[in-house]
């Protein structure tokens, strides 16, 4: 696929014509205070994975509405001190796996904790095990539409909220550093990224990959590629609901966590890339607030991106921060 989207210089300046609720921070104060009515609850049970350069927990902790909430917590096999801390969200459709698909990051020396998507983990990968009790096990996707009637109801409430929950899971160990903790993930894994970037005020950085989740209004009509085609099917059969499902997802879009970023930020964005648009993620990165942010933008590629280009990428860029 060639380009397709707005060319470079002016997806540079591209702002989303997303519109804000102007209760936004009140419902997200209201659904994060709930949650912590519920103990976080956090468990790490060590696992004998066969590796012996890491130590692997298996960690469950209580996420929206107090739901187990499954994650592998993985550790340099040597660590005796706090150590900076990498708290990592997957794509679409993925769970958290197996304990050796995830590696990389405690190879650098760092923390490393993988969250289970609630309700997801059967679309690639080596599967999940985190239930979504509103909406059923484990399923193969889509979840774009579900609860889309109110905000209150849809289902990436709960996942966020997980997210946050995630963070003060991996927090807790009293092997990892609160003070130097990064979030970060690819496509979903991206959107999840930018909603804790704007939910969690003390991050040490955050690094969105491709990330989905942002721009609804552009990237529901630009793009005819799964999971934002979800949307236009729903609204094919719904016909004339675009104005209340566009106010459902304006809570979720990450141009508005953007605006409330507070760490230092690497993106990517990949300019073939037909199912997270570039001109959707150029969205949030120029809403993002923190002005320590820079945008890796990979010319010739679809939603690949820059695959392990970018991920030496984000380690050099860490290594600089953390």
């Amino acid at each position: 696929m060639a380009l397709f989207d707005l060319p470079l210089e002016e997806l540079r300046g591209y702002r989303s014509a997303s519109v804000e609720p102007e209760d936004f921070d009140a419902f997200w104060s209201k659904t994060l205070q709930e949650a912590r009515a519920h103990a976080l609850d956090a468990r790490f049970e060590p696992v004998d994975t066969g590796l012996s350069t890491v130590a692997v927990y298996d960690v469950t902790f209580a996420g929206f509405g107090g739901h187990p909430v499954k994650g592998w917590l993985t550790l340099p096999a040597t660590a005796t001190e706090p150590l900076p801390l990498v708290v990592e969200f997957v794509g679409y459709g993925g769970g958290r796996g197996l304990p050796h698909e995830h590696l990389l990051w405690a190879s650098t020396g760092r923390a490393h904790f993988v969250m289970d998507t609630r309700g997801q983990g059967s679309g690639w990968g080596g599967g999940g095990g985190t239930a979504d009790p509103v909406g059923g096990g484990p399923s193969y996707p889509g979840f774009m539409t579900r609860g889309i009637d109110a905000p209150e109801d849809y289902y990436y409430r709960r996942v966020f909220t997980d997210a946050v929950r995630a963070v003060e899971a991996a927090r807790s160990h009293p092997l990892t550093d609160a003070a130097r903790t990064v979030a970060l993930g690819v496509s979903q894994g991206g959107g999840i990224t930018l909603a804790v970037g704007g939910l969690v005020p003390d991050l040490l950085a955050v690094a969105p990959d491709v990330p989905f989740l942002c721009d609804f209004p552009r990237a529901t009509t630009l793009t005819d590629r799964h999971p934002y085609r979800e949307v236009g099917l729903y609204l094919k059969t719904h016909r004339g609901r675009t104005e209340d499902v566009l106010r459902t997802l304006s809570y979720f879009d990450g141009t508005h966590f953007a605006a409330r970023g507070r760490a230092p930020a690497l993106f990517s964005t990949a300019l073939e890339d037909q199912t997270c648009p570039p001109s959707s993620v150029f969205a949030a990165f120029n809403a993002w607030a923190h002005e320590d942010k820079a945008i890796e933008v990979y010319d010739f590629n679809d939603h690949e991106g820059g695959g392990s280009f970018h991920e030496a990428a984000q380690m050099r860029w860490l290594r600089a921060r953390c």
